[in-house]
């Protein structure tokens, strides 16, 4: 699942990327509304940590605005605004949740998860491909009831061909989803990261298979009997 932090103070944004991150998740982060929408216009996301005091206005009002782009997201307010009347402000706003700075890392993700948890946050919180599956709020992949681990690129990577079975998943999109917005791969990143994930996958005896549309993509498919 893929996370956008909004956030314009660059050693706060590190530090909620950084915990976020270590539970699985892919983080985006934008430092201003303008950046914010346009991530929004491009990626699906699940759930944005919303900060309100940024260069070009109050993150509350976009809330709206991300709501509209994509329905289903959920919101979570971060923010040093603390007093009662900004929290009910933000709720009333259409925020999901509003938590003040400063926080501890462990409550916040467990408002992340509940925020998951919440009927429409997630339309599919399981995917399941063969006996492969993938629970998208724990960040758990289990292969016939088995669980397994995977590096953090790895998960996101499954998840990006779970959600699409059965169709070719273009490199373009598969580079998005899996290393975030602006980031500078090398042109073999990509393939190496599968490769590994086949390997995995393959050691715990997984009912699927990935395969290269060679120019275009990659495209998971539960294996042939």
């Amino acid at each position: 699942m893929r996370i956008l932090l909004v956030e314009d103070e660059p050693e706060m944004g590190r530090l909620v990327a950084s915990l976020v991150a270590e539970a699985q998740f892919i983080v985006d982060r934008s430092g201003s509304l303008e950046e914010t929408i346009e991530a929004a216009t491009r990626f699906d996301y699940g759930l944005v940590l919303l900060d309100r005091r940024l260069p070009d206005g109050d993150g509350l009002s976009i809330v709206a605005d991300l709501r509209r782009l994509r329905p289903g997201v959920r919101i979570i307010m971060l923010t040093a605004l603390d007093s009662l009347d900004d929290t009910i402000c933000g709720l009333d706003a259409g925020a999901d949740d509003y938590l003040s700075k400063p926080f501890r890392g462990p409550e916040l993700m467990a408002r992340i998860r509940a925020c998951l948890r919440r009927p429409g946050a997630e339309p599919q919180p399981l995917l399941a491909v063969g006996d492969l599956a993938l629970d998208l709020v724990r960040r758990e992949v289990t292969i016939g009831g088995r669980p397994v681990g995977l590096h953090r690129r790895e998960l996101a990577l499954l998840e990006a061909l779970m959600r699409r079975a059965d169709r070719v998943v273009a490199r373009e999109a598969l580079l998005d989803e899996v290393y975030g917005l602006y980031a500078e791969i090398q042109p073999h990143t990509l393939d190496t990261l599968v490769w590994r994930l086949r390997k995995r996958l393959e050691s715990f005896g997984a009912d699927v298979t990935i395969h290269l549309a060679r120019g275009i993509g990659y495209m998971l498919t539960e294996a042939a009997r």
